[in-house]
């Protein structure tokens, strides 16, 4: 924070920077920093050192820190309105919203998710027991009456098992989730309920951003915490602990030997996941580093693609992702060992039950049947034990969320609107006062806003604010609206404190129009009526709301063009009123502040956005707003505020002057000089007429234009043309004469590029293209898969061959025979263990370092294709840098989903199913074909296990983002929730989304509970049906005890393990989605394309540049026009500047020349060579680019002066450019000299010694053409002389072109162009430009008011 430049007063970025706090003056500042040197003289020489200062790093300041250099009290209100209390969360917070009928459903849930739970164990008890009956059958030992009996008796009871598990994981399942829904539901009314109350301060510390990811991001990791994760983990645990209870009761002794594989599955799950741990936070971290730095170089695309570096930039991204590569096969690999070590565990367990049962057998101690039940009971419970550990996670995460949330939930606002405390005012005159104010911004408290102010605003009169900006003119309209708490004085209503009075009482009172006006995405109807809530009309019947609203709409100048709309007043305006121009949506704000009638009217700079079409029609709808009221009105224009009653003129947050428009103008002070600046430039400026007729002009133009082109595309079929979107624009602009169609049109341009449709084969094709060299090791893998796959039909015959041979009766002539027989099955299952283990082990290392590889070249590839799109490609609001960023992290890892794991597992488990099937219908075809027809079934219930639980969560996210964007809007635009006292209407309004999402998300978990249930319970009915019918076959002696088992266990334990491997897929899901939009990407050819050779060579250039007739408007937004004809002449070696107005085209220029775009009409010459007809990389290494803010990327000082060069260069050419850029002293004081590292986006260095690297970056490419845009804008005026004094030594003997705002940078251009609306209103040198006395001496003199 410390370190934070703030943008408003210049004064403060200096004493922000150095170590204490005292220092508010640039010159104090300078002093500190260099105690030796006196006040600094204009010699060469001190430049030198002045801005040598070496920054620390800014510690991460506590936030006693920040207002330590402030007197206590001060430092006391600002906490106060920041302050956020640490809320420790334990389980029980979790459930503070819970309402008795939640804890009811909770309670009934908990007790059917244990019951769930110890179904499984209990299955294996019927086994056993069935198994037994079988036993006592061949040996004579009951009839065939006693035998049928039995059996039925116990494939009833899977029956009875399988209709509890659906009951009670159904009834667990939904109630889980129920209550986690509408326990989140409460939190999520709760957080936004708070958030509602909190100041405006709070808002600035935190950034809106913040709030809204708590309300979607936090909320979901909540819910999940308490939903249905606490029902499976209370099942998980409730299977483990009747597992063992059974296995003890069964026989002691043999459950406490086969304690030791849950101990070994512990030490092989707890070893396996610290592996994973460790090397995924490696990789995290190292791919963290690899994004950030793809990040920085997004962020700042311009400067790469100006630099034609993006080779090299690319290649530093790729030295991370090896590391990343190296790390994440690791943990891939670390997943597959213990996958395999899982698999070891599993079949020994096998061979020790059998060989320590047989063991026990022999001595009579414990029937076969025993021993099955023991065996199958400790397996089912130590896997079990496994499914806990992934959701303790979902808990802690829970928890850490609900910390952040309950935090600010338990916040108590200093400034609440909510309250009713306060006094409430019986009559308002509305003469507002204020009393000695000292203002301080909560979230800058290096910068002091406001200094001892004091103003009287009488009531029913128009008070005008004026001054530059920063200067304290919008604080004044906070400290009123009381979003603020000043530090010192007070303001005052009609006499009384307005602290002292009911906030919300207060802001009902007053109604504010912003600069930027903030509509809610509902009807204009709704949005006007949103300015009654609160006063006695809320209440009325819809007649009378309607009779106010179309009054007010028709004061704001607004009925008209409402009415004219298809809808009427029941359009819908779009997400924060997108859907209207600017001019509609301001009178629409208009009319919602008049329309009840407040005695108090802030305007805050209401029409500065606005084009001067709109800007009369705002005004004249403005002026008669304000009648009889208390107005303040801030304004830019000062012809808009000449019949203001009192005119305060402020800077740098102290009133200079105030007094009505001729008494300031006979003092001639600040205000005459502002007067007469803007006076002579208003000469200059177009009518409305005036600027109708350029527009026609101009789309005549550009519809000529592209009819050319069209006839063109249609006779050659160049799909050059055909698909450039911006083509099209003509057609967009043919527009008819109302306002409607034209910004209707406008949008309708914004269409997205249309999405191809690729087929699955073309996806996979472009997926295995990244993994070609590594085809020999896929094989290798694959050929494992199949092994992994034949264990579990082999495993089915050691199995049954132990149950034939244990279950011949015992007697001393057979013990050696069962003995000799045990032991060589039970060595067969050592030798399956181990088998097992290297084929897994090696297809999971296998394809962990494939996916891995593919991983990587995904990501260098994407990156690539990403720096070669053209700046239009990242203008687009759906390709911002963070969205493009994480696009690389995310969708790149997703395409794994579809590489050789997939495959793998596919192949092991149809190897799986075929064997199965084979080696069963081989043995006993009747048995095996009632069991293969309930594969499906067996299958069905393992997949859809794990896809509903996925699904639970997916849909836990989705239904909630219609109302998180609900509450992001209000929290967005919190300052006009405020300001309007909308709280408890966005409020209730956010009840009923919530409460209507509720209701629908009951119901699909009614409906999808019910296969979640089924798939856990249709497992028991299989079973039953599978004993129930071999049971039959062998009382008729068709099938022996070997048969029967063999093809039992072959066909539905093969199916149960196909099922659940199935979750140990990767989603393809998202495999296929991530890799169509890779492909997207790596299809779409840029307009302006770095990566090709076409166009003529560029062997030298003298400089002289010419554009013609350039007409252009970006093509994200179609209706503003930028550039309209603009001409423009410079000879080699000219310095020339460029000034207007912000917004008027002089950036765009720049970029024009630079070609990150190509002109709508009109062309651009070098040298009489149109630009794009040559040969883009060669044409941009003669130019060099300087620009507002330096970009730095990370690594040494001398790494990023050589971005700069297109080819290698001496270390004597870069010690000229450091010299030249006035750097190179500075360099050699640092300890690591050109070796000391800049920090992410150089923020190591201060602003000035930044830009100084970055002019050096851009002579060292020795470029004819010097393009400076805003070059020292960003600056202090310290480091603006030292960095004007490099730019003007850089300047000499090249074309330069610079762009400024502070003129006094320019006075010695050769020639200077003056803008204003894209086209060049006058030209010539400074002097001859004073003279004329137009535009550019009322800039001029504009400036010379902000110094005062």
């Amino acid at each position: 924070m410390a370190g934070e430049v703030s943008e408003k007063a210049p004064g403060a970025t200096l004493s922000g920077r150095v170590s204490s706090h005292e220092g508010s003056t640039v010159e104090t500042a300078s002093l500190k920093a260099n105690q030796a040197q006196p006040k600094r003289s204009q010699s060469p020489l001190d430049l030198e050192k002045a801005d040598s200062r070496v920054i620390k790093p800014p510690r991460e300041a506590g936030d006693d820190d920040l207002y330590k250099h402030l007197p206590e009290r001060e430092a006391k209100v600002l906490k106060d309105q920041v302050y956020t209390p640490d809320v420790k969360v334990g389980i029980a917070t979790l459930y503070r919203y819970a309402s008795r009928n939640d804890l009811i459903i909770i309670f009934v849930a908990s007790v059917c998710a244990i019951a769930s739970g110890a179904a499984l164990p209990l299955m294996t008890v019927i086994f056993g027991n069935l198994q037994g009956t079988f036993q006592n059958y061949f040996q004579h030992l009951t009839t065939y009456d006693d035998f049928v009996d039995e059996l039925s008796g116990l494939v009833l009871y899977f029956v009875y098992l399988a209709i509890g598990e659906f009951v009670t994981s159904y009834v667990a399942t939904v109630g889980f989730i129920y209550t986690g829904e509408h326990i989140s539901a409460k939190i999520r009314e709760h957080y936004l309920e708070s958030c509602m109350k909190q100041n405006i301060g709070f808002f600035d510390k935190l950034g809106a951003g913040e709030v809204t990811t708590r309300i979607t991001s936090d909320t979901n990791m909540i819910q999940e915490g308490i939903s249905e994760k606490v029902g499976l983990t209370m099942a998980a645990v409730a299977t483990f602990v009747t597992a063992f209870i059974i296995g003890f009761i069964s026989y002691w002794k043999l459950t406490l030997i086969l304690l030791s594989t849950v101990v070994a599955l512990m030490l092989c799950m707890g070893g396996g996941s610290t592996f994973i741990v460790k090397y995924s936070k490696h990789n995290i971290s190292a791919y963290a580093e690899g994004g950030s730095v793809a990040e920085e170089v997004i962020s700042s695309v311009r400067n790469a693609v100006a630099f034609g570096t993006q080779d090299r930039l690319a290649k530093q991204y790729d030295t991370h992702l090896t590391r990343a590569e190296l790390y994440g096969f690791k943990v891939k690999g670390a997943i597959g060992v213990m996958v395999a070590c899982m698999m070891l565990i599993l079949y020994l367990n096998y061979g020790l039950a059998f060989w320590m049962g047989s063991r026990f057998l022999v001595d009579g101690a414990v029937p076969l049947s025993k021993v099955l039940i023991v065996m199958m009971s400790v397996m089912i419970g130590a896997f079990n034990l496994g499914n806990v550990a992934p959701n303790i996670q979902a808990f802690t995460t829970a928890l850490g969320a609900a910390a952040k949330i309950y935090s600010t939930i338990d916040r108590v606002s200093p400034i609440d609107p909510a309250s009713d405390d306060g006094k409430k005012l019986d009559i308002v005159k509305g003469t507002i006062r204020l009393e000695n104010i000292k203002h301080i911004y909560p979230s800058r408290p290096e910068v002091v806003v406001m200094e001892d102010v004091s103003l009287t605003i009488p009531a029913g009169k128009v008070t005008a604010l004026v001054g530059a900006s920063g200067s304290g003119k919008s604080t004044i309209v906070g400290l009123v609206e009381r979003f603020y708490s000043p530090i010192e004085g007070a303001v005052y209503l009609d006499g009384v404190d307005i602290s002292s009075l009911n906030l919300r009482w207060l802001r009902q009172q007053v109604a504010l129009v912003s600069q930027e006006p903030t509509l809610f995405s509902t009807t204009i109807y709704e949005n006007i009526r949103h300015g009654l809530i609160g006063t006695k009309w809320e209440g009325e019947s819809r007649e009378v709301q309607q009779e106010l609203i179309y009054d007010a709409a028709r004061k704001a100048n607004a009925h008209d063009f409402v009415t004219g709309l298809p809808e009427g007043y029941e359009t819908n305006v779009g997400e924060r009123g997108f859907l209207m121009s600017g001019g509609q949506k301001q009178r629409i704000a208009i009319a919602r502040a008049i329309v009840s009638d407040p005695k108090i009217l802030l305007l805050d700079e209401a029409t500065s956005a606005l084009d001067t079409k709109s800007e009369g029609v705002v005004q004249a709808a403005l002026e008669v707003a304000a009648e009889g009221r208390t107005t303040i009105t801030i304004a830019h224009r000062l012809s808009t505020i000449k019949d203001a009653h009192n005119i305060v003129v402020m800077s740098q947050g102290r009133i200079v002057e105030q007094g009505t428009h001729d008494e300031l103008l006979e003092k001639r002070g600040a205000y005459f000089n502002l007067v007469t600046a803007q006076a002579i430039a208003a000469v200059n400026e177009m009518t409305a007429e005036e600027q109708e007729e350029l527009d026609r002009e101009e789309e005549k133009i550009l519809i000529r234009k592209a009819s050319i082109h069209n006839k063109q595309a249609d006779s050659s079929h160049t799909s050059g043309y055909a698909e450039d979107p911006d083509d099209d624009i003509a057609a967009k602009l043919n527009r008819s004469t109302t306002q409607k169609s034209a910004s209707s049109m406008a949008l309708a341009g914004r269409s997205k590029e249309s999405p191809v449709k690729y087929g699955l084969w073309t996806l996979i094709r472009l997926i295995g293209s990244f993994n070609k060299k590594e085809w020999k090791l896929m094989v290798i893998g694959f050929f494992f898969s199949i092994i992994c796959g034949l264990g579990n039909p082999v495993q089915a015959v050691f199995f049954a061959k132990l149950i034939s041979a244990l279950s011949v009766p015992v007697t001393d002539a057979t013990i050696p025979t069962i003995q000799s027989e045990a032991s060589f099955w039970s060595l067969m299952y050592l030798m399956l263990a181990i088998v097992m283990f290297i084929s897994f082990a090696t297809q999971g290392v296998i394809f962990a370092k494939c996916s891995e590889r593919l991983v990587h070249r995904v990501r260098d590839l994407a990156f690539r294709t990403m720096l070669r799109q053209d700046v239009e490609f990242f203008d687009l609001d759906e390709n911002s840098a963070g969205a493009l960023t994480s696009f690389l992290s995310t969708e790149a890892t997703h395409v794994a989903g579809l590489s050789g794991v997939t495959l793998g597992t596919l192949l092991m488990v149809t190897t799986t199913l075929i064997s199965a099937c084979t080696v069963a219908l081989a043995l006993g075809w009747k048995l095996a074909l009632v069991c293969i027809a309930t594969m499906p079934i067996v299958i069905g219930c393992g997949f859809f296990r794990f896809w509903m639980l996925a699904h639970y969560q997916r849909r836990a996210k989705r239904a909630y983002a219609g109302s998180a964007s609900y509450a992001s809007e209000a929290i967005t635009s919190i300052r006009t929730v405020a300001s309007l006292t909308r709280e408890n209407d966005v409020l209730e309004q956010y009840k009923v989304n919530l409460a209507i999402q509720q209701r629908s998300s009951l119901i699909s978990v009614l409906k999808s509970s019910l296969l979640y249930a089924a798939s856990q319970s249709f497992m028991f009915l299989a079973f039953a049906l599978g004993f129930w019918y071999g049971g039959t076959l062998i009382a008729k002696f068709e099938y022996d005890m070997f048969q029967f088992f063999v093809v039992f266990s072959t066909v539905i334990f093969g199916a149960q393990s196909a099922g659940s491997v199935f979750s140990f897929a990767p989603d393809m899901g998202k495999a296929t989605e991530a890799s169509r939009a890779l492909k997207t990407l790596f299809d779409r050819k840029p307009t302006i394309d770095t990566w090709s050779v076409d166009g003529d060579k560029v062997e030298g250039v003298d400089g002289s540049i010419e554009f013609r007739d350039v007409h252009f408007r970006y093509p994200t937004r179609p209706e503003q026009p930028v550039l309209r004809g603009l001409n423009l002449t410079i000879s080699p070696g000219q310095y020339v500047a460029l000034v207007g107005a912000s917004g008027c085209g002089k950036s765009t220029t720049i970029a024009l020349l630079e070609r990150f775009y190509d002109p709508l009409a009109g062309g651009i010459f070098i040298d009489g060579k149109e630009i794009s007809s040559l040969n883009i990389n060669e044409y941009r290494s003669h130019i060099a680019l300087v620009s507002q803010e330096p970009t730095l990327y990370q690594g040494t000082i001398r790494e990023n002066i050589l971005l700069g060069a297109p080819h290698e260069v001496t270390d004597e050419q870069i010690r000229f450019a450091c010299q030249e850029a006035n750097i190179y002293e500075f360099i050699l004081s640092l300890p690591e000299g050109f070796n000391t590292v800049v920090g992410s986006k150089g923020a190591l260095l201060s602003g000035g010694q930044k830009q100084r690297i970055a002019i050096a970056r851009a002579l060292v490419r020795d470029p004819k053409v010097l393009l400076l845009d805003e070059a020292t804008s960003a600056l202090d005026s310290e480091s603006e002389h030292i960095v004007q004094a490099a730019l003007d030594k850089a300047a000499k003997g090249r074309t330069t072109i610079a762009v400024a705002h502070r003129l006094s940078t320019i006075q010695k251009a050769d020639i200077i162009y003056v803008f204003d609306q894209g086209r060049i209103v006058e030209h010539g040198t400074h002097v001859e430009l004073m003279r004329k006395n137009g535009r550019y001496a009322e800039l001029v003199n504009l400036q010379s008011l902000e110094k005062h």
